[in-house]
């Protein structure tokens, strides 16, 4: 009773927060600070905090459900905020693992290698002496999720009630996926779950080359996740790269591969896998990391799936555009023949592009390469009535950035042809 009291209370404090922000914004546009729509949400967002700030990049991740310029913007709200004291992390070590910290760790180090919206990371030695690092979830981020989750949930019925031709098929329907993503990536046992079923994939595989971090499960909860800390430098990071191995085109396969035979043969796959959750170990193997945002498809969807990445390894553009038809929901007669020919001009412009070799120096170039052909690709399907889940986003932003890092580690090497690379397991 008297949690539930505590929390209705943070609740209300809460919402009273998220008003007098909106309020401030209000009062900022009447007195003529009016910057872009989209870009005014996202500055209000990163005020809001870190429910928002997660909103703005689900926006960011999901052209096929905002418009483009709107997913441009918020390609701009980062997950890189300011770190809190150590001391306010302990009480929450303290709390979670409900024992002296001395009985599990050796050393903590204080200052944080990462912090984020709803977590931040530390490095540390067990008592046993093996390197860790400790993502810690951040005070209160539970109950901010659900307080502002739920009062986007109640805003979205009301707009649909009041504005029920919404170009959106369900506003409140969104919220809902929302919920579900966010609150999973704030469950750190989840997250440690997911780990050792990967771990468990690459070893019914016989996959030696990629590993991922062990979980320390005596020093593991919903909001406290333990894991063996990995030395190694991003995928991007050509010059190293090429210290720990002798063939980096060698290791970007046997991350594709990985990444593809997760696709068939694991129940998920990795949703995330930008440059910094893949790693070059200083062994020369791939590090697979952070896997609190994961994909899944079912199967009817994936024999679409598989049937599209067929289409685009032999150039069979009809082929694409049947898969496409079948992985999208759809009420429109779709022209076959006219959605082909505009996957055709798309292909061509991405087939042409010139390697960015830039991108080793301006990551958020590539990041935008990347968005906007996906946005491009989404935009081809609904000019034709077909509406993607989320999850085919998803799916297709892991292949683009593959085919960036084929540019930078591989430029010789052509993703869809080569046999050495196991596409479709």
């Amino acid at each position: 009773m008297k949690d539930t009291f505590i929390n209705t209370v943070k609740g209300a404090l809460r919402v009273g927060q998220t008003a007098a922000v909106l309020s401030k914004t209000g009062v900022n546009w009447l007195r003529g600070d009016r910057p872009p729509t989209p870009r005014l949400l996202r500055q209000t967002f990163e005020e809001l905090g870190a429910t928002y700030i997660k909103l703005g990049q689900f926006i960011a991740s999901s052209p096929t459900f905002f418009p483009a310029e709107y997913v441009e913007e918020f390609q701009f709200c980062l997950d890189q905020t300011k770190s809190l004291p150590f001391s306010v992390m302990k009480k929450i070590l303290i709390e979670e693992l409900d024992r002296p910290l001395n009985e599990i760790y050796q050393h903590i180090d204080h200052e944080p290698l990462a912090s984020a919206s709803i977590a931040q990371v530390h490095a540390a030695t067990l008592v046993t002496g093996e390197n860790v690092v400790i993502k810690i979830q951040k005070p209160g981020v539970s109950n901010v999720l659900l307080t502002d989750l739920n009062f986007l949930y109640v805003s979205s019925r009301i707009i649909e009630y009041l504005a029920p031709k919404l170009s959106w098929t369900s506003l409140s329907g969104i919220v809902q996926e929302i919920q579900r993503t966010m609150m999973e990536e704030c469950d750190f046992i989840k997250e440690s779950n997911n780990l050792k079923e990967f771990k468990q994939f690459l070893l019914e595989t016989d996959n030696h080359d990629a590993v991922v971090p062990s979980v320390y499960d005596h020093a593991t909860t919903g909001k406290v996740l333990t894991m063996e800390r990995f030395y190694g430098v991003p995928l991007t990071d050509l010059e190293t790269i090429r210290r720990y191995c002798n063939d980096p085109e060698k290791t970007l396969i046997t991350a594709m591969n990985t990444w593809f035979a997760s696709l068939t043969q694991c129940d998920f796959f990795h949703a995330d896998v930008h440059a910094g959750n893949l790693m070059v170990l200083e062994d020369g193997r791939i590090g697979f990391i952070d896997f609190g945002i994961v994909g899944r498809i079912g199967k009817g969807t994936w024999t679409s799936v598989s049937d599209f990445i067929s289409a685009v390894m032999v150039g069979d553009f009809e082929g694409m555009a049947t898969a496409m038809v079948g992985i999208g929901v759809t009420d429109a007669n779709v022209n076959i023949k006219s959605l082909a020919e505009d996957i055709r001009s798309l292909y061509q412009r991405m087939d042409t592009m010139a390697p960015d070799y830039t991108v080793l120096e301006n990551p958020d170039k590539n990041e935008d390469e990347i968005n906007t052909i996906l946005m491009d690709m989404v935009k081809v399907g609904e000019q034709h009535g077909i509406h993607f889940p989320r999850e085919f986003a998803l799916l297709m932003k892991q292949f683009l950035y593959f085919d960036r890092y084929v540019h930078i580690l591989a430029p010789e090497l052509d993703m869809f042809v080569d046999n050495r690379l196991n596409m479709l397991h």
